[in-house]
């Protein structure tokens, strides 16, 4: 099987993990990158049984137009809640999706949405590659503080301004709460400003799997999720995790809660000490490879 990725993310290709996953359960992968900068690529020549686009927008259009050029099966993949989306986006969505011949969704939850659409494509779920034996070996360690760990951008859609205001009220019920950070972004001096004075480290990206180990809660405060592996890590680790209903967070096994009781959950957590259990089955690499094509 030859198999043509529409892409916009720059860093996919050769020596990526899920490309070379995929690489190796098909006869060839070829990239195309569609994004700013590139928005009428060249196609490679050559024939494909398969053109795959990695979302169900302007991208998947052009996917779905290079489909029909080059005779090949048109592959949509879903990686976003389609619900945070309107007017042309979700005019867009629909026809793409209408018009695919094999649609995969990374949650039951998105497969739901894409359905609802009126596709008439097989839709099927395979979440995104997450090698969580890396944190189901994570071993706990004793600590004094009540650690609550949030991972991400500090971009408005990651929301981290909620975090700090998650803590303040946390704070009046649990006096040794403390908030790490993990990430960068561009509300990096906004988020210094407001934790000034407030029991928070902002020690830059780290890799998470060095911080699980003494997290008491993860905390998600995102406004919207594709998917959500920090999620899926800290469940992994043993580590509960307090979120809205985002991405996977409530088939992962998170705490879900409505945005404006996030800090009840936090507060139940280290008082009860709960721990964290992944519900969803990851599947292993070559698992993993061997459903993404049969998913074409």
């Amino acid at each position: 099987m030859k198999v043509l990725v529409i892409t916009g993310d720059t860093k996919f290709g050769p020596g990526h993990e899920r490309y070379e996953l995929q690489r190796s359960v098909v006869d060839e992968l070829r990239i195309v990158y569609w994004g700013r900068g590139n928005l009428w690529p060249s196609i490679p020549p050559g024939q494909f049984d398969v053109v795959t686009v990695q979302d169900p927008f302007w991208r998947g259009l052009f996917g779905w137009w290079v489909s029909k050029r080059i005779n090949a099966k048109f592959n949509v993949q879903v990686h976003t809640d389609l619900s945070v989306y309107t007017g042309m986006r979700r005019m867009l969505a629909r026809i793409v999706l209408r018009h695919a011949d094999s649609i995969r969704v990374v949650s039951n939850k998105i497969k739901s949405q894409v359905e609802r659409v009126g596709v008439r494509a097989s839709v099927s779920v395979l979440p995104v590659y997450v090698d969580v034996s890396k944190f189901s070996t994570v071993v706990r360690r004793d600590h004094v503080s009540k650690n609550i760990l949030w991972i991400g951008r500090f971009e408005e859609e990651k929301n981290p301004l909620q975090a700090i205001e998650v803590l303040k009220d946390v704070l009046k019920v649990e006096p040794a709460a403390k908030l790490i950070m993990l990430g960068k972004g561009s509300l990096e001096r906004q988020m210094r400003a407001k934790a000034t004075h407030l029991p928070i480290e902002l020690p830059g990206w780290q890799d998470p799997a060095r911080f699980l180990d003494t997290a008491d809660v993860v905390l998600s405060t995102s406004v919207h999720e594709s998917w959500g592996a920090s999620i899926v890590e800290a469940l992994a680790a043993g580590v509960p995790v307090v979120a809205p209903d985002v991405g996977s967070a409530k088939e992962a096994g998170a705490i879900v809660m409505p945005r404006n009781k996030l800090a009840e959950g936090v507060v139940t957590v280290l008082k009860e000490g709960a721990k964290g259990a992944l519900l969803l089955k990851m599947p292993a690499k070559e698992e993993w490879a061997q459903k993404w094509k049969e998913s074409l």
